[in-house]
């Protein structure tokens, strides 16, 4: 967290030398919208800082510095959108915007829609009649949200797509997208069940409109080399539903050795479905929580694929930060990625420790 608010601290240097810098340094703070030469601009400032004389420097350092803190960040206000359930994923998610907020100093505003797509159209509509100062929204209907969302932006409020949207962030007009492409990262978990010798798989899906999710499937079909049956089998609120529809699919089917979870929550239920059973079948998932890692470390689960989802909160705060305050973009017009990664037995320990602190 310390290296958060280092961050935050250094992104208002910038802001402040690209301001206030003297004239050896204009080519340096007006290279910076890159990225790559904002920490060189930031050192030369302080190098030159000592010709231009003591004084301009306790001038950069003093009340102007504050006017920053106080002006470009405190009466900033962004909205964060989604179709949280407020379940253990979410929560992360949850924690990655509060750690963004308190780092820059900005309100922000978290709106759940417990996978609601009219709940969240009319969170949208919300968020642009109050003077939101940016929309941070992940998509899971895009037949439903991306209209709403071309008209924030028409009103002239910034949008970043997050965890689901990848596919349609530039339709929206969004800035750009954080999360993970979700066939690539499905393509990744057919690779190792090939490793792991299955030749059947039921792909569970926990949402039945959930675009991405059933991407997860798709991209799992693409790489594995049998065959991939994808089925929505519950919601994660009703655990005990979603574990005896699975039951049943795997009952009628003998042939089924691989269950893969296309969320945290149901990756545990098909693994208690599968043991309930007796049945000897590899089991995958997406996504953290305690539980899941914890069966990952005892050999229960082969793994499941990591988007890293507190950066999902954290990263878009930030860049509609520094989009408000200084007309900053980043991607290139393409996705920024936080996935995927795996956790698996080998590092497994390693991860859990942070998934204590409530970060991964």
């Amino acid at each position: 967290m310390k290296k958060l608010r280092w961050l935050a601290l250094l992104l208002a240097l910038v802001m402040i030398a690209a301001s206030c810098g003297s004239d050896d340094s204009d080519d340096d703070a007006g290279s910076s919208d890159d990225g790559s030469s904002e920490e060189a601009s930031t050192d030369d400032g302080s190098d030159e800082g000592s010709d231009d004389g003591d004084d301009a420097m306790e001038e950069e350092d003093g009340d102007e510095g504050e006017s920053v803190d106080l002006t470009q960040g405190g009466d900033l206000t962004f909205h964060m959108i989604t179709h949280s359930d407020d379940g253990p994923f979410w929560s992360v998610v949850n924690r990655g915007m509060e750690a963004a907020c308190d780092d820059l100093g900005v309100e922000c505003v978290w709106m759940p829609g417990n996978n609601d797509p009219g709940q969240m159209v009319s969170d949208i509509e919300t968020a642009v009649g109050q003077g939101s100062n940016g929309i941070a929204s992940s998509l899971p209907s895009p037949d439903q949200l991306v209209g709403p969302l071309q008209d924030a932006v028409g009103a002239g409020v910034p949008v970043i797509t997050l965890n689901s949207g990848v596919n349609d962030y530039q339709t929206i007009g969004a800035l750009t997208h954080v999360g993970q492409t979700e066939v690539i990262a499905g393509n990744g978990a057919g690779s190792r069940f090939n490793d792991a010798g299955a030749t059947k798989i039921l792909c569970g899906r926990q949402e039945e409109s959930n675009v991405a999710l059933e991407e997860r499937c798709d991209g799992l079909a693409e790489t594995f080399d049998g065959e991939v049956i994808s089925e929505f089998v519950g919601l994660d609120a009703d655990q005990t539903a979603q574990i005896n529809a699975i039951k049943a699919i795997l009952e009628a089917d003998p042939d089924i050795d691989g269950f893969m979870g296309t969320g945290p929550v149901i990756a545990i239920s098909g693994l208690t479905a599968v043991q309930d059973l007796g049945r000897d079948a590899t089991v995958g998932g997406f996504d953290i929580t305690p539980e899941l890692i914890d069966a990952i470390e005892a050999g229960d689960v082969a793994f499941t694929v990591d988007q890293q989802q507190y950066l999902q909160g954290y990263l878009p705060i930030l860049l509609l930060y520094l989009n408000v305050t200084n007309l900053n973009t980043a991607g290139g017009g393409l996705p920024i990625l936080t996935g995927p990664g795996f956790v698996d037995p080998g590092n497994a320990a390693d991860v859990k420790a942070l998934v204590a602190e409530g970060t991964r």
